[in-house]
């Protein structure tokens, strides 16, 4: 009879509170304010675990930011600030800034995907080889170290002439070409070939 007898008080009281929280004047749990009783700035698995690992402790200094219900003071300043703004402007002035707002982002998107594009053609250009690299070496190795360069000298070429003979010119055979000084005193004669390059006629500037 005791234990019948408490069942019938508990669910007695069960049913009153559920009247209560069911009735129309009663406000919703949800936008009462959670006032915390116990506060320990130890680890908790169980708030760990309902928060999926955001919240590890439930301390003093994360009650604040967790359970508040409004924002800073200075940004519902700013936002009051905003709203008494926004209810100066008058709708075609508004919807104005709206469509000027909305034409500035469509260009910079425009321009963002144009830059986009550009850096990636730019990319695969680069990527792209345009050269041979072992004819690029070969390249740089000949003219720096003379390597695969020939030896042999064409004939005659280093030969000289008499200065004092009838139409003769000195012939300076260097490393890289051939040098002619200009004749003086030849006679018109048909112009003879040394080593390859035509000599020039009397009275003529020499040419290579």
């Amino acid at each position: 009879p005791s234990v019948l007898d408490s069942f019938a008080l508990l669910s007695g009281q069960l049913n009153t509170l559920n009247k209560v929280l069911k009735h129309e004047k009663t406000p919703l749990l949800r936008n009462q304010v959670i006032i915390p009783l116990v506060l320990s700035p130890d680890r908790d698995e169980e708030i760990m675990r309902q928060t999926e690992g955001r919240v590890p402790v439930f301390s003093h200094e994360v009650v604040p930011d967790h359970l508040r219900t409004k924002p800073d003071p200075e940004v519902e300043e700013q936002e009051k600030q905003l709203i008494t703004d926004a209810a100066r402007i008058s709708p075609d002035a508004a919807q104005k800034q709206i469509q000027s707002l909305n034409k500035m982002c469509s260009n910079l998107l425009e321009k963002i995907s144009k830059e986009e594009r550009e850096s990636e053609s730019g990319g695969l250009r680069q990527n792209k080889q345009t050269f041979n690299p072992a004819d690029t070496n070969a390249l740089v190795a000949a003219v720096a170290f003379g390597k695969g360069l020939s030896n042999r000298r064409p004939p005659g070429s280093g030969a000289s002439v008499q200065s004092g003979q009838p139409g003769a010119g000195a012939i300076i055979a260097g490393g890289s070409g051939i040098q002619q000084v200009p004749m003086t005193g030849a006679p018109a004669q048909q112009q003879p070939m040394l080593a390859g390059v035509q000599m020039a006629p009397a009275g003529q500037p020499g040419k290579v």
